[in-house]
């Protein structure tokens, strides 16, 4: 199944609910039929007509200056990745390559099978995963899985284990739609990323949920929490860092304390797994 992947429109309307008139200094009179902020107050408080912000927000808006996505930006009160977001979504023509298949670089393959101690992956376009280390296989257990399910939100989503896998399931599910939804404003035109997105959105109810949230988000560190069916629960910070030359790859490390019980786990994992990569 196909899906539309959502634009500008939904996203702005989406941001216009989580403000108060009050907030910004705007009496609240009438009664409202939608929650937030209306259209023609966006307008005004960013300093352009309201015929102007309902082309923007009807996704007619290709043309649109720098200062006008600014002063909306400010309006509602987006942070540095729901502005960069917006203008991917204000200016789609960018965006259209929708490839399926990525390669990874003979050199970035020998740096993940120098990373011996932590588990680390490569994410492509969509979040799938594109080559592994062999401690990230031996948490994550890539190699297992079918070619088209090695995409992680696939895994959260439609993996019943991954409720166990990740404690704090919730949050990790909402982290994975954000980020999606941040591929989906670069490249709105991939058919591939229409297909999954509306298979996941008919398979779980709580995908199809979040991603009308229109929450977006950069996946650059943070901690992770695991309960590893062999060794148990795992404690583990990441970092993720963009790949030089391909932005549409991303290079995530889990970088455990060293000498935590996470690392002492991680070894016993690492004496099981076979020193490989994918």
């Amino acid at each position: 199944m196909e899906t539309e992947l959502g634009g500008i429109g939904d996203f702005l309307r989406s941001r216009r609910a989580r403000i108060r008139p009050e907030e910004v200094g705007l009496p609240e009179y009438g009664r409202r039929r939608v929650p937030g902020l209306r259209r023609e107050e966006v307008a005004q408080l960013a300093g352009v007509s309201v015929d102007y912000y309902i082309r923007l927000e009807q996704g007619r808006g290709a043309s649109v200056s720098d200062a006008v996505l600014d002063a909306v930006a400010r309006v509602l009160r987006l942070d540095a990745t729901e502005q960069a977001y917006l203008r991917s979504v204000a200016r789609p023509a960018r965006a259209g390559r929708g490839e399926s298949g990525q390669r990874v670089r003979a050199g970035l393959r020998l740096l993940l099978d120098t990373i011996d101690k932590a588990p680390a992956f490569v994410l492509g376009r969509r979040m799938d995963v594109l080559a592994w280390n062999a401690l990230g296989d031996a948490v994550l257990g890539f190699s297992a899985m079918a070619p088209k399910d090695r995409n992680m939100p696939r895994q959260v989503f439609l993996e019943p284990a991954a409720r166990e896998l990740y404690p704090q399931w919730a949050a990790v599910a909402a982290e994975t739609v954000a980020y999606l939804r941040l591929d989906a404003g670069l490249h709105p035109s991939d058919p591939h990323l229409a297909r999954l997105v509306g298979e996941l959105s008919l398979a779980s109810d709580d995908f199809r949920r979040l991603w009308a949230d229109h929450e977006v988000k950069r996946k650059t560190t943070g901690a992770k929490r695991m309960l590893h069916p062999v060794v148990g629960e795992l404690v583990m910070p990441y970092e993720t860092l963009t790949v030089s030359g391909d932005p549409d790859q991303a290079l995530v490390v889990y970088t455990p304390e060293p000498g935590s019980v996470t690392a002492d786990r991680l070894r016993t994992l690492a004496a099981r797994a076979p020193a490989e990569v994918a």
